[in-house]
C-alpha cells in the first residue's frame, strides 16, 4: 500500500450508521457513506490513525489492504503467498487470521483462514496465533477474496478511563452517538439522573472540552509496518479547551456515585462534573440555561422488574415536565411501554439499536414546555 487513498470501514452498532456518518463527515473524513454495520470512508494511514484517535462513535476501524479472485483453496494458497504482506505487517508481530465465506466455491471458513495463515507465517515469517491482537480478516464473497486489517485492537469504547462500572453500563461509543442524535455539540449542560458509572456526563464533558477519545490508549496499528510514530505523535493532543459548563450525574446508589467520580478523575474531567446521591423524585435543574437531560434508565430486559418500573418512569416524566421547562430529554430503552409511561412528548423514534443483546431505541423530545 502507498500513500494513495484506500478504503476504510468505520464499524458501529447497527442502527446508528447515519449518526456515525454525520460525525465522520463533520470531522473531515472524505466520502463518508453509511452502509450496513458502519460507515465507509477513503483515506491514507494518517486518516486511519486519526479515525481511531478522534471519532467518538466508531467501535473499530478496518482497512481494506487488497485481494484477488480465487475459486479453490489451492488458488487461495498460491495467491496469498504472493500477496505483499510485508507492506503492512511486521515479521516480528503476531497476527490472527479470521475468514468468512459467502456465495463462493471456497465455502469452508476455517480451511480458508488456515491457508492464509500458513501463507503469512511461511512467506513473511510472522507468528500466527489465535489470541494475537492484530487481526487479518479474510472475506470471500462471490469468489472474490478481500483482505482487511483491524487497526484498532480492543474496541474503541475502551477509552482507558473507566475502571469502575456497575450493572449494564452504557458504552462510551453508544453514549457519544446518542448525545449527537439529541443535538448535543458541547455547548450546553447535560444532566443524567440515573448516571450509573457516569458515562453520559463524562462523555459530554470531554466533547465540550475538545478532548480526543483515544488519547489514553494504545492501538493495533502501532504494530504495523506502515506505522510512523512521529507522524502519529503529531496527531495526539493533550490540550483541552476550557468551558464554563458543568455536567451532572445523580444516582440512588452510593457505589454508582463513587464509581462515576473515580471515572471522571481518570478521564481528567472531574473539575467539570458533579456527581451526587439522589432519587429521581428529588431532581432539580441546575442553575443556568436549559440543556439536555440524558437517561439510560433500568428497563425490564436489562435490570429490574417491569411492573415496578412503570411507577419509576411515571415519576421521571412528572419531574421532568414540571421542573425542566426548556430542557430537551433523551431516554434509551428497549421498552416502548415504559417510554410511554413517562408521558413525555417524544418525537418519532428512529431505528432500533443493538445494545448488549437487546434492541433499544432513543426516545427524545424537543425543548419541554
Amino acid at each position: 500500500m502507498t500513500t494513495d487513498s484506500f478504503d476504510i470501514f468505520l464499524v458501529c452498532n447497527p442502527g446508528l450508521e447515519p449518526v456515525l456518518k454525520d460525525e465522520a463527515a463533520a470531522a473531515g473524513f472524505a466520502g463518508a457513506k453509511a452502509v450496513s454495520g458502519g460507515v465507509e470512508i477513503s483515506g491514507t494511514w494518517s486518516d486511519v490513525w486519526r479515525a481511531n484517535l478522534d471519532l467518538r462513535g466508531a467501535t473499530r476501524v478496518l482497512v481494506r489492504i487488497g485481494g484477488f479472485p480465487a475459486v479453490h483453496l489451492a488458488q487461495l494458497d498460491k495467491r496469498s503467498r504472493k500477496f505483499p504482506w510485508g507492506d503492512v505487517l511486521r515479521p516480528d508481530v503476531p497476527v490472527s487470521v479470521e475468514a468468512t465465506c459467502k456465495g463462493s466455491k471456497i465455502y469452508h471458513d476455517r480451511a480458508a483462514a488456515q491457508r492464509v495463515a500458513t501463507a503469512i507465517a511461511e512467506e513473511l515469517g510472522a507468528p500466527v496465533t489465535k489470541d494475537a491482537k492484530l487481526r487479518v480478516m479474510v472475506r470471500i464473497e462471490d469468489n472474490l477474496v478481500t483482505f482487511s486489517l483491524d487497526t484498532t485492537g480492543e474496541s474503541l469504547h475502551k477509552r482507558g478511563h473507566k475502571a469502575a462500572v456497575g450493572k449494564a453500563p452504557m458504552r462510551e461509543t453508544l453514549a457519544a452517538l446518542f448525545l449527537r442524535q439529541c443535538g448535543f455539540t458541547g455547548s450546553e449542560t447535560v444532566v443524567d439522573p440515573m448516571c450509573g458509572s457516569g458515562t453520559f456526563p463524562i462523555e459530554a464533558a470531554e466533547i465540550a472540552l475538545g478532548m480526543q477519545p483515544g488519547r489514553s490508549r494504545r492501538f493495533a496499528f502501532e504494530d504495523l509496518a506502515s506505522f510512523d510514530a512521529d507522524a502519529f505523535a503529531a496527531l495526539r493532543r493533550d490540550t483541552k479547551t476550557d468551558t464554563d459548563l458543568r455536567f451532572y450525574g445523580f444516582d440512588r446508589d452510593d457505589g454508582a456515585v463513587a464509581n462515576s467520580q473515580k471515572n471522571a478523575e481518570r478521564a481528567g474531567v472531574a473539575d467539570y462534573c458533579t456527581f451526587a446521591r439522589a432519587p429521581i423524585s428529588d431532581l432539580m435543574p441546575p442553575e443556568g440555561a436549559p440543556g439536555l437531560v440524558m437517561i439510560n434508565p433500568p428497563y425490564g430486559g436489562r435490570i429490574g422488574n417491569r411492573k415496578m418500573l412503570f411507577a419509576l418512569h411515571g415519576t421521571m416524566g412528572e419531574v421532568l415536565m414540571t421542573r425542566f421547562s426548556g430542557w430537551r430529554v433523551g431516554i434509551i430503552t428497549d421498552d416502548g411501554g415504559l417510554a410511554k409511561a413517562t408521558g413525555l412528548p417524544f418525537l418519532p423514534t428512529g431505528r432500533a439499536v443493538d445494545h448488549g443483546g437487546l434492541k433499544v431505541k432513543l426516545y427524545r423530545t424537543d425543548p419541554l414546555p
